[in-house]
């Protein structure tokens, strides 16, 4: 029996959401490069789901119904409001509540394929209206109510803040949400997959999926890269810090991915929105030292940064807290763990793999007085 450490390498299933050949990230066969100059959010969700761009009234109905479906039930609401607001980290708070929904929803565990359409919309409308709504709540605000007349990345820009957002901030964060959408068989993908393999329910597949995303090495980098750019604060401060960690084995987040050699083909679009939005805020010292952590790491290392690295100064230039950067991934990459989950209801089989057993062999019992 063949192990691979990680599943490095494994083809575990096939797939026609999304595709990493030679380097380029594909969405049903469009390049995401094309995806980023020129499509909305809102369009990508109906690719996505349905192997296809939108016709001008499929994207109107799909905007309209994510608008519908955005409020959440008030209980979410009024659970969240009991959490030990202090000590809970947003991706912590984002796991339970969407679980939470689940619990309100009548057709939870109908499997019917007009049911899961109408879980599918309501959990993308929904999960972007549980962030904005716990950011508010752990400041002592009230939630904002999401607004009908707004498309998504607007939407989630005025409840977060309270505002209307200006076009620069809707447009980059639109782009933000293509980017991120989907990736392939990404760890958790997977973990959705595996967990409604089971023919379990749509909100345990999301749920668990953002179990995965929580950690560090999946949606938690971008976080840790604003975590370390802070502490670094300055251009003189760079190359020190970033040799002293290089010396010391400590691993910078964001750069590196397994399945690209030649760099991640999302960072180039994020590295550009960070220049444009750090010059707009004032604060290109953001971007500049980005840029200069790149260039020290691409040269000592030889890794290119991934789609985490910039994305962090990006987020930050957009006024949003460091600790929401991953539940912002999970709002996007709701999308792409739907038509996933789409996808494995619609040919499925037990994703039941085997493991090479390496333990003792041939022991035997001894009984308690002779241990």
């Amino acid at each position: 029996m063949s192990t691979t450490r990680g599943l490095e390498g494994i083809v575990a299933t096939t797939s026609s959401v999304s595709s990493i050949i030679d380097g380029v990230l594909t969405y049903h066969g469009f390049n995401i490069d094309d995806l980023a100059d020129h499509a909305s959010f809102e369009e990508v969700i109906f690719l996505l789901w349905n192997g296809r761009l939108p016709k001008e009234a499929e994207l109107k109905q799909l905007t309209e119904d994510l608008a519908s479906y955005a409020e959440v039930p008030q209980g979410v609401i009024d659970q969240m409001k009991m959490y030990p607001i202090e000590k809970v980290h947003p991706m912590a708070a984002l796991r339970t509540a969407i679980s939470n929904l689940g619990l309100y929803d009548p057709e939870a565990d109908d499997q019917s394929e007009e049911a899961n359409k109408r879980k599918a919309l309501k959990l993308q409308a929904q999960v972007q209206t549980v962030v904005t709504a716990f950011s508010r709540i752990r400041e002592g605000k009230e939630p904002v109510a999401p607004r009908k007349d707004l498309g998504f990345a607007a939407n989630f820009l005025y409840m977060l803040n309270g505002e209307d957002p200006d076009e620069i901030s809707i447009n980059a964060f639109n782009k933000a949400l293509v980017l991120h959408a989907d990736h392939e068989l990404n760890a958790s993908t997977f973990t959705a997959r595996v967990c409604v393999a089971t023919l379990s329910d749509m909100y345990s597949g999301v749920t668990a999926a953002i179990g995965a995303l929580k950690g560090p090495l999946h949606g938690g980098a971008n976080e840790q890269v604003m975590a370390m750019l802070s502490e670094i604060d300055s251009m003189d401060n760079v190359e020190p810090y970033i040799m002293n960690a290089l010396n010391n084995k400590v691993k910078i987040m964001g750069f590196g991915h397994r399945v690209y050699k030649d760099g991640d083909p999302r960072a180039k679009h994020l590295r550009e929105m960070s220049k444009q939005l750090t010059t707009i805020t004032g604060e290109t010292k953001w971007y500049e030292m980005s840029v200069k952590i790149d260039e020290i790491v691409t040269r000592e290392k030889g890794l290119l940064p991934n789609v985490d690295f910039y994305s962090a100064s990006v987020y930050h230039s957009l006024g949003i807290k460091h600790d929401l950067f991953t539940p912002i991934f999970a709002i996007s990459r709701m999308s792409g763990w739907i038509a996933h989950i789409l996808e494995q209801f619609s040919n499925n089989r037990l994703i039941r793999p085997r493991a090479e057993y390496i333990g003792p062999d041939k022991q035997v019992y001894v009984p308690m007085e002779n241990r």
